[in-house]
């Protein structure tokens, strides 16, 4: 199960699981990437 990702623009966000990882994860994009919008399979794909 993958719970991290490192975003490119050096933040690491942790999950308790991949749903809350991919939560984190889109909610991180909304606030400091406007535009930039992943599906869960992309964002699970770039996750440890």
């Amino acid at each position: 199960m993958k719970r991290n990702l490192n975003c490119p623009c050096g933040e690491t966000i942790v999950g308790s699981d991949e749903d809350d990882l991919v939560e984190k994860t889109k909610a991180h994009l909304a606030a400091n990437h406007p535009g930039h919008d992943y599906s869960r399979d992309e964002i699970l794909f770039i996750a440890y």
